[in-house]
């Protein structure tokens, strides 16, 4: 059974030193917490769990870039069969991230585009977030983002899914949005949601499945069978450790093909 986690990130040593990602270092997977992940690590943890693809994402903040375009495309390069590529941009300048996104994201080797709300302190329906998603909907490729409460010390609001990412599937029905990080904890609102939209989508990533939230995992087997994706968040949890408690979930054959693979294959066109 074929595994594809959908949020990850080869950390640079610059993203690993950020001051907001001090509260999440007591998780971090990599022995000795050093600034910064390979991708020879990365393949590494993904073989230990027989994860066959990894999405790879860059990160733009309001300070800067913390891993870039070019640099997710030198960790492909490392194993082009094992890593695909989430691209971002900056939103502060939102034509030259349009242009930055075109020049990236072709569907197979950039297959989405990935922006944290949180690390800009703006809801997804600012106006700033609206020539990116147009570019997405042109592109054909999904907007990944994060959904719920926040692990770095940033305010959780921008996570709320209503009525911030709702307003942003009224405007883009065309557009495919993929909310990360389970969405803790409103969940309700985000059941809501994947039933009232269509293209909606959700991934674990940052939760150990065995800490999944109940209402969350009754979801998983219900209506949510195929929007639910899985994520780790490496390097902050490994691919291993997620794992461990897919069994006690009591998924079916096909409800834990569609989670782990099936789901991801049709969204990201892998």
């Amino acid at each position: 059974m074929k595994i594809i986690d959908v949020w990850a990130q080869s950390t640079t040593e610059r993203m690993a030193s950020a001051s907001w990602l001090a509260t999440l270092n007591r998780w971090n997977s990599i022995e000795g917490k050093r600034p910064g992940t390979s991708p020879e690590e990365t393949l590494q943890a993904m073989d230990e769990a027989n994860v066959d693809i990894t999405l790879l994402s860059a990160w733009y903040g309001p300070a800067g870039d913390l891993i870039t375009n070019e640099e997710v495309n030198a960790q492909i390069e490392t194993a082009p069969d094992r890593f695909k590529g989430l691209a971002s941009a900056d939103l502060s300048n939102p034509m030259e991230a349009v242009r930055e996104i075109k020049r990236w994201v072709d569907g197979k080797r950039f297959v989405g585009v990935r922006v944290v709300p949180w690390l800009w302190d703006l809801p997804p329906n600012d106006r700033r977030y609206y020539p990116i998603y147009a570019a997405c909907v042109e592109l054909g490729v999904p907007f990944c983002t994060q959904i719920g409460h926040t692990g770095p010390l940033k305010r959780s609001e921008t996570g709320r899914p209503i009525p911030y990412l709702e307003d942003v599937l009224l405007d883009f029905p065309e557009l495919v949005v993929v909310g990360g990080h389970v969405g803790f904890p409103w969940i309700n609102e985000l059941i809501s949601l994947t039933v009232k939209f269509p293209n909606f989508y959700i991934d674990t990533s940052a939760y150990a499945l065995h800490r999944l939230p109940d209402d969350f995992v009754a979801y998983m087997k219900g209506i949510g069978r195929n929007r639910v994706m899985f994520g780790t968040n490496w390097p902050m949890i490994s691919p291993a450790k997620c794992l461990a408690g897919l069994s006690a979930l009591g998924l079916s054959e096909e409800q834990q093909q569609d989670f782990l693979s099936g789901t991801a294959k049709k969204v990201f066109n892998l």
